[in-house]
C-alpha cells in the first residue's frame, strides 16, 4: 500500500520550521521587502536551525543525518509560507553544499564542506541564470575552455543569490559538448560582482550579476574532478526546490484569503458566502494540494536515485503556473485591498511571478 503520511522525523522538522517561519519570518517580511535588505541578525538566527549542517556527513563537519529531498521539500514549503525571499536567503548555502556533497570529489568535500558547518552563517552560492532571452539552463552561454591544466571561464550570470557576501560560487558553464560546474572564489582575478539587482519580487533577497572575464580555474576545482558532474540531476534538485517554495507561497495566499473572505462584509453578508468567491477559494485549495503531490513525487524519485527529470520539470512548470494563478486570485479576493501594501498578498504575487522565471535559486 502506498502511504502519503509523513514520518515522525518529517513531522518534527515541519513543526520546528513552521514555528520559525511564523515567529522569525512572517512578522519582518514586509519591512525587509521595503528595505530590500536582510539584517545579519536574521542570518544568524536561521543558521541555528542547521539547515545546511544537518545535510552534510559528519566526516566533513556536519551532523551526519541522511539527506532527504522529500523532507527538504517539506521544510522549504514551510519556510516559504513565512516568506519566500527569507526562505531562499536562509538556504542559499545549501545550493553549494548539496552540489559538492552529491557530485564533488573526496578532496572537494574535505576542502569546502566544513566551512559550511561552523557556528556562524557562511554564504556560498550557485550561478545558473543568465541575462538572455529564452535562457535554457541546459544550454548556457557561459563557457569553460581548456587552458593547460585548468580552465578559463567567460560569460555572465545573473540573479545569483547572496553574491554580495558569498565566499565561493559554483558556476555552471558549457564545456565543449557537455555541461560542467566550477568552484570559483569571490577574489578570483577576472570575476566581477555588480551592484545588487533591482527585482520585481523577492526584493529582500540580495542578488547580483557576475561577469567572468577569463577567470582561471584549476583542474581540482572542476566539480567532480576529471569525471565531471551530473549537472542535469543537480538542476532537477533545483527545480523541485523552486516548486516547493512556490507551494509555500500559494498556501500563504490561501491562508490569508480565507479568514479575510469570512470577515469582509459586502451587501449585507460575508463575501465568502458568495459563490464566485467560495468556488475560487476551493479551486485554490485543490491546486495547492495538487502542487504538493507533484513536488513530493519528484522529490521521492530524487531520494530513490531515479531519473526525476520528467517529474521535476512537471512539478516546477505546474507550480510556476498555478502559484501565480493563486496569487492573482488572492489579489482579486481582496479587491482594492489586494493592491495595498498594508496587506501582504501583493508581495506574494510579486514573489510568485519572480520565482516562476528562475532556475538554480534553491535546491532540495
Amino acid at each position: 500500500m502506498i502511504s502519503f503520511a509523513m514520518t515522525d522525523e518529517q513531522e518534527a522538522a515541519r513543526e520546528a520550521v513552521r514555528g520559525f517561519a511564523a515567529d522569525a519570518m512572517r512578522p519582518v517580511a514586509r519591512a525587509y521587502d521595503e528595505a530590500s535588505a536582510i539584517p545579519d541578525a536574521f542570518f544568524a538566527r536561521a543558521w541555528e536551525l542547521g539547515l545546511t549542517a544537518t545535510q552534510i556527513p559528519e566526516a566533513h563537519g556536519g551532523y551526519g543525518a541522511a539527506r532527504s529531498p522529500v523532507t527538504n521539500a517539506i521544510v522549504l514549503e514551510e519556510l516559504a509560507h513565512g516568506d519566500a525571499a527569507l526562505a531562499l536567503a536562509a538556504v542559499t548555502p545549501t545550493l553549494f553544499a548539496y552540489a559538492v556533497a552529491d557530485h564533488g570529489t573526496d578532496a572537494q568535500r574535505a576542502a569546502y564542506l566544513p566551512a559550511l558547518c561552523g557556528e556562524r552563517f557562511q554564504a556560498a552560492s550557485l550561478a545558473v541564470n543568465e541575462p538572455a532571452p529564452g535562457f535554457n539552463p541546459l544550454a548556457p552561454r557561459t563557457t569553460a575552455s581548456r587552458n593547460g591544466k585548468g580552465f578559463v571561464l567567460s560569460g555572465t550570470k545573473c540573479f545569483v543569490p547572496l553574491a554580495d557576501r558569498a565566499s565561493r560560487f559554483l558556476v555552471v558553464a558549457r564545456h565543449g559538448d557537455r555541461l560542467d560546474a566550477f568552484i570559483v572564489p569571490r577574489e578570483a582575478p577576472g570575476l566581477g560582482i555588480a551592484e545588487p539587482e533591482k527585482n520585481l519580487g523577492l526584493k529582500a533577497l540580495s542578488t547580483n550579476t557576475l561577469t567572468f572575464d577569463g577567470v582561471r580555474v584549476p583542474e581540482d576545482d572542476r566539480l567532480g574532478g576529471s569525471r565531471g558532474a551530473d549537472i542535469a540531476r543537480l538542476l532537477n534538485h533545483c527545480r523541485v526546490g523552486v516548486a516547493a517554495v512556490l507551494n509555500g507561497v500559494a498556501r500563504a495566499v490561501l491562508d490569508y484569503c480565507v479568514p479575510y473572505a469570512k470577515e469582509r462584509v459586502a451587501f449585507g453578508e460575508a463575501i465568502a458566502r458568495k459563490q464566485s468567491i467560495a468556488f475560487r477559494l476551493a479551486e485554490m485549495h485543490i491546486e495547492i494540494e495538487s502542487m504538493r503531490w507533484m513536488v513530493w513525487k519528484a522529490a521521492s524519485e530524487l531520494e530513490l536515485g531515479a531519473d526525476a527529470t520528467r517529474s521535476a520539470h512537471l512539478a516546477r512548470s505546474y507550480a510556476a503556473e498555478k502559484a501565480l494563478w493563486i496569487a492573482d486570485n488572492g489579489v482579486q479576493v481582496l479587491g482594492g485591498h489586494g493592491f495595498i501594501r498594508e496587506h501582504p498578498v501583493e508581495m506574494w504575487y510579486r514573489n510568485a511571478r519572480t520565482l516562476g522565471v528562475l532556475e538554480g535559486i534553491v535546491s532540495v
